[in-house]
């Protein structure tokens, strides 16, 4: 469960330390007071998406630690295992949102992505917004609501792999199916595009060598004539080479060695240098002696360049690419070649996990509507408790048989609902008035949540739209889910108020300036003072005092 929040200058909050209890809590009041932002901050810490505008002005960064005791989350203790981030039986999550907008996440200390502090929140909290039952007419969350009571996330997992394989291999069948009408056609042209190819032995296709060979015959006789200068210089003439020159110096600096030692050491490097020249030139003379005309070795590697070239520009490459283009021609080709065995087995890998689908989809029907009958009943006797003495809910399972295949099966999943006798069950969004469906949303989360195993549980001002003995009764259901788990609950309403364990109360402030909020656990004798406000009094007068403590005292006598 969660221990503790710390928040550090974040929106109207300048410095927060709140320690929770076990069981339900509430949050509580004025309007603008600030109350959202605790359940903002909790966001935040949990994986919300960030921006700079989360900090308090004239502050550098805001900053959530939340800490958890793992002993009531078993699941959360493995995926820490798991991903080698546990510390014993605590969990603590730290978010840092800087002025630039960028944000750190951290799980026991050690950084980690918001994907991954994404993936852990999910095992520890559970948020309804106040907006829940909006999302309530999506046919898509009907869906998720109903897998989620019937637990069928392995089934799911299962049925949505061979949908992901069917598709695919539809995909391709499709692809090959529509390519067979041209198919000769391309394979004249792949044929004939690969004779042209093969013309330049790709299997020793080297064209940078073959660059600079054509580069070379075409420069001989520049080669030769300068090349043949240059030895001259530096070796052949015996009058004023390079290598007479430096014997010269190497002379003279020798005979003046014997006056300073030094001009020894320059004489040593002298002829250090005199025996590099003398290799080069060697090997120079060497490569000269080597070399010969071929006009007819030019003529052919300009006619091996000029197909290169060509051949680039026609398929869009380097000439160096022109091997791997030519690879991936013969593989299409050859699929072209067999594409009618490929199509054949392709059809026998449809159909087997088109059978496999449905069988598993049908079976996937069969627990939605087992589970959608005990949703059903639960829901529907919970609507009446909450104020629909005639109200019946209902979950419509219809599976298409001969649909094509889906993600999440072939099932229509609808809730219906008639909130008056001797009317017939229509969509929620036809029959249902805003109060009606405020309520059945909080039926349905409060039933759908009865059989989960998050440790946390969060209501944001779900119960809007309902009052008197009714909001008593929803306060009633919220107690008893705490029995097994904590939960907490922003509300306005003080029949909601009084049930819970602890209360915590959301003052705003105005000092220096500046805006600010803050959260205190309320004793006794102001909890007393703060139903009463609730009840609706500028002015606290002992029959409104007396009768926040009768809710109080009533509220503590439900176990």
């Amino acid at each position: 469960m969660l221990v503790n929040i710390t928040i550090s200058d974040l929106a109207v909050v300048d410095q927060l330390d709140l320690d929770l209890e076990p069981g339900m809590s509430v949050l509580t009041g004025e309007t603008g007071a600030g109350k959202s932002i605790l359940l903002t901050a909790l966001g935040l810490a949990l994986g919300d998406r960030a921006d700079s505008g989360y900090i308090r002005p004239n502050c550098k960064r805001a900053e959530i630690n939340i800490e958890f005791d793992l002993h009531d989350a078993p699941a959360a203790q493995n995926w820490l295992q798991e991903n080698e981030l546990d510390d014993e039986q605590h969990c603590l999550i730290r978010r840092v949102i800087n002025q630039d907008g960028r944000s750190k996440a951290y799980i026991n200390n050690r950084p980690v992505t918001l994907q991954t502090l994404q993936d852990l929140s999910r095992q520890l909290v559970e948020i309804h917004g106040q907006h829940a039952h909006l999302t309530l007419l999506n046919g898509e969350e009907q869906r998720r609501l109903l897998d989620g009571f019937a637990a069928n996330d392995n089934m799911l997992d299962e049925l949505n792999a061979v949908y992901r394989s069917w598709n695919q291999s539809r995909r391709e069948l499709d692809k090959l199916l529509k390519s067979r009408d041209d198919r000769n056609e391309r394979e004249e042209l792949l044929s004939y595009q690969l004779e042209e190819l093969r013309h330049l032995d790709l299997d020793h296709f080297d064209y940078p060598a073959l660059a600079e060979e054509h580069n070379t015959l075409a420069n001989l006789g520049q080669i030769l004539n300068v090349g043949q200068q240059q030895l001259d210089i530096l070796y052949e003439n015996e009058q004023q080479s390079v290598n007479q020159m430096l014997n010269h110096s190497i002379q003279a600096l020798t005979d003046l060695s014997r006056y300073s030692s030094d001009l020894g050491a320059i004489a040593e490097q002298l002829n250090g240098a005199q025996i590099q020249i003398d290799e080069a030139s060697h090997q120079l003379r060497r490569y000269l002696e080597s070399q010969e005309a071929d006009p007819q070795r030019l003529n052919w590697l300009d006619e091996e360049i000029g197909i290169v070239h060509n051949l680039t520009r026609k398929h869009h490459c380097e000439p160096e690419a022109l091997p791997e283009t030519a690879l991936q021609m013969e593989q299409e080709l050859n699929n072209l070649t067999h594409s009618d065995e490929r199509i054949e087995a392709l059809q026998q890998q449809c159909e087997q996990l088109l059978q496999k689908y449905r069988q598993q989809a049908e079976k996937l029907s069969r627990r939605r509507q087992q589970y959608g009958q005990q949703l059903s009943d639960r829901i529907s006797a919970m609507i009446r408790d909450l104020g629909m003495p005639h109200g019946e809910f209902i979950v419509t399972v219809d599976y298409e048989e001969n649909a094509k295949p889906t993600l999440n099966g072939n099932d229509r999943i609808e809730f219906l609902v008639s909130a008056n006798p001797g009317l017939p069950a229509k969509p929620l969004a036809k029959v249902a008035s805003g109060g009606e469906l405020s309520r059945i949303s909080l039926a349905i989360q409060v039933t759908t949540s009865t059989d989960k195993t998050t440790p946390t549980m969060i209501f944001d001002e779900v119960d809007s739209g309902i009052g008197g003995g009714i909001a008593e009764i929803v306060g009633q259901k919220m107690r008893s889910l705490s029995e097994n788990r904590q939960v907490m609950c922003v509300t306005h309403l003080p029949q909601v108020a009084a049930q819970a364990h602890h209360h915590l109360f959301v003052a705003k402030n105005n000092n220096k300036n500046m805006t600010s909020s803050t959260v205190r656990s309320l004793s006794e004798d102001e909890r007393i003072s703060e139903i009463a406000r609730m009840l609706g009094g500028v002015k606290l007068t002992e029959k409104t005092l007396a009768h926040a403590r009768e809710m109080l005292n009533s509220g503590d006598s439900i176990q």
